[in-house]
């Protein structure tokens, strides 16, 4: 039976599967819905700033659960690939497979069938929107390497938990275009700043085993680094509205956001690894008012 780590959310949502289910699930974070949702809201912003909210809300649905698949497939893949590196770190040792409760192969198994989910998804999607897709395979496999040879791993998950912008963009404008490209740009740099809040969570443990981190590298600059980020991102979505309608309300639609943003920054200390994870994780409703100012510029150029 796994463990219940400090970042589950539904403590009572394993507790109702049978124990060999309730591995799977673990493995693929279905008891952390935060990290679906991150990889969601990108691709559902790209979808109303394109103005398609409401006549393509079918593909929002295909979206998330696109969403949830393929980020537990993610999971997995993540878990087969550091499956020692998680067994010398305490928040990660108790993870199927590091503990050995999950059987590499099992898992390989388990990220096939999750990866065909995501195919269903794929084909729901227009060519040009698909070839960007699939575009996403040869950085998502290169994600987990990434913590063994920069200090900077946050930077590549940023171009790969940022892709569903592309995606939404593309599928409802038809094709990829600036707007799009600049609004994947600013999410890179939210991803980068909520992904080293959520890595302060493990700074002593990383440094222990040789992991590298933004968190790390950033040292005492922790706060002043994530708001760099969050300002380049912001600064970046106002370009990507702008571009799309150029008028004073995308300042206004983007004002709540931008509050929220300020709000982490200025709560945030680098010694306090449940105020951490609780920042990082109010980045969802940091997801909704860019999808609602998204929302409010996109559907006005109907």
């Amino acid at each position: 039976m796994t463990d219940i780590v400090p970042d589950t959310q539904h403590r009572g949502l394993l507790s109702l599967l049978p124990p060999r289910a309730r591995l799977f699930a673990s493995l693929a974070r279905f008891d952390r819905p935060i990290g679906w949702w991150l990889l969601f809201w990108p691709g559902a912003w790209g979808v109303a700033l394109a103005g398609g909210v409401i006549e393509r809300w079918p593909l929002l649905l295909w979206l998330l659960l696109g969403s949830i698949a393929m980020r537990g497939a993610g999971c997995v893949y993540n878990d087969i690939v550091d499956r020692d590196l998680d067994a010398s770190v305490a928040r990660t040792r108790s993870r199927p497979l590091a503990s050995g409760a999950v059987s590499a192969k099992a898992a390989w198994a388990f990220l096939l069938a999750l990866c065909l989910i995501g195919l269903v998804v794929l084909l729901q999607l227009h060519l040009p929107a698909a070839i960007v897709s699939l575009a996403a395979i040869a950085p998502v496999a290169a994600y987990p390497f990434m913590k063994r040879i920069t200090w900077w791993p946050q930077a590549w998950l940023g171009l790969v938990f940022s892709w569903a912008a592309l995606v939404g963009w593309t599928e409802t404008w038809g094709a990829l275009t600036l707007p799009g490209v600049t609004l994947y740009a600013g999410t890179i740099f939210w991803v980068v700043g909520y992904d080293t809040i959520y890595a302060l969570q493990d700074r002593e443990d990383d440094a222990l085993v040789g992991i590298r981190s933004s968190a790390l590298a950033l040292g005492r600059h922790v706060r002043a680094g994530v708001s760099a980020c969050y300002a380049l991102a912001l600064a970046l979505w106002v370009a990507a509205l702008w571009q799309v309608r150029a008028d004073p309300l995308i300042l206004a639609a983007l004002a709540p956001l931008a509050l929220h943003l300020f709000w982490q920054v200025a709560t945030l200390r680098d010694d306090d690894g449940s105020g951490a994870l609780d920042r990082f994780r109010s980045n969802r409703t940091a997801g909704l008012l860019m999808f609602l100012a998204c929302v409010v510029v996109g559907t006005r150029i109907q």
